[in-house]
């Protein structure tokens, strides 16, 4: 069953119902419907009305739910800056690459669902790459017969401010293309728990320095109402093969 965890300015679906999930890591809202006949969960990972701001997203919780909720592979969508002033507003972004070299939780503890020393299935997570081939290919033929996405590296980076310039700069030089403050620690945590991980983000604003110009707000917010279309437009055409995804990297796990 494929997962969506949306984030600002999705918050529901309207053929959805809520459903609440007691995870180890805390309660999670989450929402269950059916689209072109098969069952998807929508996690939105701020809350109704936004309530959480980036920082104070409960990662753990979220991925614990959708895996013990059934969830076989997880989408994450999020509105991005972007780092490259050739690539337009308004467009799609698929993540082939992750740029998160911390690898910490908004709390600064670690990203990890292993807590505990001695715990079982502790281990340690060997990834080629944090993103799933196969569902990053199906997303995009169901994203290119209307759009044309682009692909490149994510950067995660904590929020809740918004980079300065020189930490753009920094960014760029190390070959990111867009960025947001919320899908580095899933993308871990989904593998971490074995489940087949894809990111696609959409453009809304540039990213601090990135053009002379900084993005106007009016623009901003128009583009945001563009990207829940074109995401709630991919839940409703994406179709997984019958098979499902077979997850691709491994995590060593101690007894």
């Amino acid at each position: 069953m494929l997962a969506y965890i949306t984030g600002s300015g999705f918050y529901d679906h309207p053929a959805f119902e809520p459903e609440q999930v007691g995870a180890r890591f805390g309660d999670v809202t989450l929402y269950r419907g059916i689209l072109k006949e098969r069952p998807v969960l929508l996690l939105p990972r701020h809350g109704a009305g936004h309530r959480a701001l980036p920082h104070q997203i409960n990662h753990r919780a979220n991925l614990l739910a959708l895996k013990e909720a059934g969830a076989t592979a997880v989408i994450s969508t999020s509105v991005c800056g972007l780092l490259r002033a050739d690539w337009p507003l308004a467009t799609p972004l698929l993540a082939d690459d992750l740029y998160f070299p911390d690898n910490r939780l908004g709390d600064g503890s670690a990203c990890t669902q292993f807590t505990e020393p001695g715990e079982p299935g502790r281990g340690h997570l060997l990834a080629a790459s944090l993103f799933h081939k196969g569902l990053l290919k199906a997303i995009h033929s169901s994203l290119v017969t209307r759009h044309s996405p682009f692909s490149g590296t994510y950067a995660h980076v904590p929020g809740p401010r918004f980079n300065t310039r020189s930490e753009i700069r920094a960014l760029q030089s190390a070959g990111c293309d867009f960025l947001s403050q919320t899908c580095g620690p899933e993308a871990v945590l989904a593998n971490e728990l074995e489940l087949p991980y894809a990111l696609v983000g959409f453009g809304i604003d540039y990213a601090n320095g990135v053009r002379e110009e900084p993005t106007p707000v009016e623009v901003l917010n128009q583009n945001l109402a563009k990207a829940k279309t074109v995401f709630m437009d991919l839940m409703e055409t994406l179709t997984p093969p019958e098979d499902g995804f077979v997850f691709e990297n491994f995590v060593y796990r101690f007894p």
